[in-house]
């Protein structure tokens, strides 16, 4: 089992509240009473409040989204248990995970936001920069130190740069949000290539014929309307220059950055303006005098040498192509009881530390009360660590496989135990219509409608395919990035407004790369679901062993053939004959396409 982080050590021990996030939500409440009197302007109150994490909702009014910073995804028994109490207590009955290991709450009343911060507070979670122009929750693979494949354990280094960048001077008041991520090897299952900072740990030879294992830093990357693959700063950053470096990368941003212009504020912008060469330069320079400053970060921080971070697996060459993806799956699930096929799909093991993970599949990344504090049980009785993934599921890790069953059994009582997790109907979607300001279109809906068709075409626990779905073209729901994505659009037809989607195919993360899926079509909404159906049955019956999907793609003729394939479901039948087609997911009335101002939730 790997060592467990705690903010105050490794001894699990914390107080009732730590002091700043007392003081936040001080602030909260007298800015909150400042506001409410006239004497603070919409603006500042938004940037305020955007920066300690709360979000105004589609539905106006004083409906809140709280979003917890869940850092590299890790959370302990009693945080579990807070995570339900905030749901049951001052939301709507549950939690969502999201694509960047937040969990987020909605429909919190805005006069309750500052208990919910301290109640957070008090098992050590926080809201604060978990929104706006900040430095957001900083993420990390949620295999971390269980993986068979990693070079590094990266979850000290996470859990030192959140440290060390929480209420920092320059995370506060950036151009534009700035994300990092980290990843234990050139998989990426930390998703470090679309973003501001990517981490990925790889080794290098020395001269005396030994390695030494390090890091390849990636900047500038990111997803939104239009994409950026991550660049690398460097061929190799050593462990002792890890976080001068980060911080170097964040100073040249907030120095550079465009302030005039959020359309073209993201790092990936400084790109275009600066050129690679010069933006690398930049960094590179800052890092070299960084040592002037007063809260200088050089050499190895003390979280890593307390908790280490060698690996959990065996690594070949540390940055060549991983033989397989972490919790990669046969091309599909054999025939056998609940338990061997959850065994099966959702249980990975380690190499060099005897590892042994389990993922429990939430629906949607949803986690209702109930099942966040069974989930607390579970982890009580197994001692075990638990993370949210990206793909909004939550892992158990540091397992023996004696506690395998036991697991299962707990999983399957509270409803998350079917295989599937990382399988064709793990659906990635972002809240969408349902609550936030600028989806065009019920993503959510949509994904559910999915999971119900590959489950009736006997195809959901197909391996090796991911969907994932935005409700507009800001990939929230990371669209670009998965083998199938769709972005929400409104369509016209027949003199009507309609939901639609654009489909994208083939986008890729891995190897220490990432390729953004081909648009294809933009089809109805209520033919998207059976879109999916028939790529995902022809992959399921065209590939060959061991093939991914986009090199299927690539054999079978690329994103123009399949467009040929679903040709007949991109047109709108007549009104009258379909009237379905014209109302969205979820919704009871005609469609419209709503968007109202942005507070921007990526």
């Amino acid at each position: 089992m790997t060592a467990t982080i705690d903010a105050t050590g490794l001894d699990g021990l914390r107080p009732a509240i730590d002091p700043a996030i007392e003081a936040d939500a001080a602030k909260f409440d007298r800015l909150l009473a400042e506001y409410e009197a006239g004497r603070l302007d919409e603006d500042r109150w938004r940037v305020f409040r955007l920066a300690n994490g709360i979000y105004g909702q589609r539905q106006g009014g004083t409906n809140q989204m709280v979003r917890v910073k869940i850092p590299y995804g890790s959370l302990r028994p009693e945080q579990l248990e807070m995570l339900g109490r905030i749901a049951r207590t001052y939301s709507r009955g549950w939690g969502h995970i999201t694509t960047r290991q937040n969990v987020q709450f909605h429909y919190v009343e805005l006069h309750k936001v500052t208990t919910v911060m301290r109640e957070l507070g008090s098992v050590g979670l926080t809201t604060r920069e978990a929104c706006g122009d900040t430095v957001r929750n900083v993420q990390g693979c949620h295999l971390a130190g269980a993986c068979p494949f990693e070079v590094l354990d990266i979850s000290p280094w996470a859990e030192a740069t959140f440290r060390h960048l929480l209420r920092h001077p320059y995370a506060q008041r950036l151009p534009r949000k700035f994300k990092i991520n980290f990843s234990g090897c050139a998989t990426d299952c930390g998703q470090a290539m679309f973003n501001d900072v990517g981490v990925v740990a790889v080794t290098r030879a020395r001269p005396d014929g030994t390695t030494e294992a390090g890091f390849r830093v990636f900047i500038a990357g990111g997803l939104g309307a239009t994409p950026h693959p991550a660049l690398a700063l460097e061929d190799f950053t050593p462990r002792e220059e890890l976080l001068a470096t980060i911080e170097a990368a964040l100073r040249v941003f907030d120095h550079a950055g465009n302030r005039d212009n959020k359309l073209r504020a993201r790092m990936k912008w400084l790109v275009d303006t600066l050129g690679i060469d010069e933006l690398r330069a930049r960094i590179l320079k800052e890092r070299r005098l960084l040592v002037a400053a007063a809260g200088w970060p050089g050499g190895v921080p003390a979280v890593v040498e307390e908790a280490g971070d060698s690996p959990a697996g065996v690594s070949v060459d540390g940055f060549a192509a991983a033989p397989a993806r972490p919790g990669a799956v046969p091309v599909e699930i054999r025939l056998g009881s609940p338990y061997s096929r959850w065994e099966q799909a959702n249980v990975i093991r380690g190499v060099a530390k005897g590892t042994v993970s389990a993922y429990a599949h939430c629906r949607l990344g949803d986690v209702t009360a109930e099942q966040f504090d069974g989930l607390a049980a579970l982890q009580r009785r197994l001692g075990a660590e638990v993370r949210v993934t990206n793909r909004q599921n939550v892992v158990f890790r540091g397992l023996d496989e004696a506690q395998l069953p036991d697991l299962h059994a707990g999983l399957d009582a509270l409803g998350l135990a079917r295989p599937g997790a990382e399988l064709a109907r793990d659906v990635v979607s972002c809240p969408g219509a349902d609550t936030c300001n600028l989806a065009v279109t019920q993503s959510r809906g949509l994904a559910s409608a999915i999971d119900t068709a590959l489950d009736g075409a006997g195809l959901a626990e197909v391996g090796g395919v991911r969907v994932n779905i935005s409700g507009c073209s800001n990939s929230c729901g990371q669209h670009h990035t998965a083998d199938i994505g769709f972005f929400g659009v409104e369509r016209r037809a027949h003199g009507r407004s309609a939901p639609g989607y654009q489909l994208l195919l083939g986008g890729h993360l891995g190897d220490a790369s990432v390729e953004f899926g081909r648009k294809t079509l933009r089809l109805p909404a209520k033919a998207c679901a059976e879109a999916t159906v028939r790529l995902v049955g022809r992959f399921a019956a065209e590939r060959r062993a061991g093939e991914t999907f986009p090199a299927w793609l690539e054999r079978a003729g690329g994103a123009p053939a399949a467009a040929g394939w679903l040709a007949d479901l991109a047109d709108f039948p007549a009104p009258a004959s379909a009237p379905g087609f014209y109302v969205d997911y979820d919704e009871a009335g005609p469609f419209t396409a709503e968007i109202g101002i942005s507070e921007c939730a990526g």
